[in-house]
């Protein structure tokens, strides 16, 4: 059955108002902790995926090579990322988290688990999974969509 134009048009409204919301909390929180949200994606990043080359975490993060250094540079002169020479290949730069980076990166994911609990806490798993799955769709909807993304 397809969906009523009017109700697609409400639910995209409704994500609209969830990335505004959502965005404001992100850049407040992550502010917090001293950064910019840009900061806070590459300290992400290296948090999840471990080391990395500046190429391989430029292309993570959808930015210029250029735009990664300059990150880069600002998150080392925190003490929050070392770069060195890449053990096998002499041309390539690895990154990775200090301890301290570890730690804000810590802090970072417990706020983000404090508040998927207060926003999660009392729905009904089986209703919690199936929005899950939704966003899931919508979310490669999206990136299916926009004209900019690299495939």
């Amino acid at each position: 059955m397809p969906i009523r134009p009017s109700s697609a048009r409400v639910s995209l409204d409704r994500l609209f108002e969830l990335a505004e919301v959502l965005g404001a909390m992100m850049q407040r929180g992550v502010a917090e902790h001293g950064l910019t949200t840009a900061r806070a994606g590459v300290l992400w990043a290296l948090f999840h995926e471990g080391p990395m080359t500046q190429r391989k975490l430029a292309g993570r993060r959808g930015v210029t090579p250029r735009n990664v250094t300059g990150l880069l540079d600002a998150l080392q002169e925190d003490g929050l990322v070392v770069r060195e020479a890449h053990p096998t290949d002499r041309r390539a730069t690895l990154v990775s988290l200090t301890d301290r980076g570890r730690e804000v990166t810590t802090g970072l994911r417990g706020g983000r688990d404090d508040l998927a609990a207060v926003l999660f806490a009392d729905m009904p798993p089986g209703q919690l999974d199936d929005f899950t799955v939704s966003l899931a769709q919508v979310i490669e909807r999206l990136k299916a969509v926009d004209p900019t993304r690299q495939r």
